[in-house]
C-alpha cells in the first residue's frame, strides 16, 4: 500500500521524532511504499494567504501553490498523521496543511453546494499517532478536538470507505521511560498490521 506519513514536529530530538522513525520503519518493514512528509523539514508554509483564500473555490487554481503536496495525497492509499497535540488541538503547521491541501476539488467536491461529496475516497486506511501532555480525562472534558478531526472530519472527506485508527498517549509529560517505550512498541505493532 502507498502510505503518506504526515509528520509534524519541529524538534529532531523529541520523543515524537523517535515515534515517527518507528512508524516509518514499521510500515516499510511490512512492504508498504512510504512517502515520508516531514512538514517542518520540508518548509511547508501553512499560511493561507488572502490570494489563496480568494481562489479557494476555483478548483482549477486553488492548488497552484501546493500542487506537489496534492499529488502526494492523491497518490496515497493510506494516511498516517504523526503529531503531538498542543493546547488540545493540532499544531498550526498541520492545521495549515489541512486548510491548504484539503480544498474543494481535492478534499471534497462542492460543484453542487447542497450535496457536498467526499474527495478522498481513494484512502483505504487512516491512522493517527498522537501524544498529549495532559491526561485523557482533561482531553475528554475539552471535547478532544483532534480525535474528532481524525475520526469524524477525515471520515467525512473519505466517505464510508477507510478504516480509521487513533493511537494516543495521554499525559506523556509524567510518563516513565518504560511507559513511553511501551507506547512506541504498541504503535510499531499497529503499523505492522496497517
Amino acid at each position: 500500500m502507498r502510505v503518506l506519513v504526515l509528520y509534524c514536529h519541529p524538534v529532531e530530538t523529541s520523543f515524537h521524532a523517535h515515534l515517527h522513525a518507528e512508524v516509518v520503519h514499521a510500515l516499510r518493514a511490512e512492504g508498504h511504499e512510504v512517502d515520508d512528509c516531514d512538514l517542518y523539514a520540508e518548509g511547508f508554509n501553512p499560511v493561507l494567504s488572502r490570494e489563496q483564500r480568494l481562489r479557494y473555490r476555483d478548483t482549477d487554481a486553488n492548488t497552484a501553490d501546493v500542487r506537489d503536496y496534492v499529488e502526494r495525497l492523491r497518490a496515497a492509499e493510506g494516511l498516517v498523521l504523526c503529531t503531538p497535540i498542543w493546547c488540545f488541538g493540532l499544531p498550526a503547521m498541520l492545521k495549515g496543511f489541512f486548510d491548504r491541501i484539503f480544498v474543494p476539488g481535492v478534499g471534497f467536491d462542492i460543484s453542487d453546494p447542497s450535496h457536498v461529496r467526499p474527495g478522498l475516497t481513494h484512502l483505504r486506511h487512516i491512522a493517527a499517532v498522537v501524544t498529549y501532555g495532559r491526561p485523557r480525562w482533561m482531553a475528554w472534558a475539552m471535547g478532544d478536538p483532534p480525535r474528532k478531526v481524525v475520526k469524524r472530519y477525515l471520515r467525512a472527506l473519505c466517505g464510508r470507505g477507510p478504516r480509521i485508527d487513533y493511537h494516543a498517549r495521554y499525559h506523556m509529560n509524567v510518563a516513565t521511560r518504560a511507559q513511553l517505550q511501551r507506547f512506541v512498541s504498541q504503535v510499531a505493532e499497529k503499523m505492522q498490521r496497517f
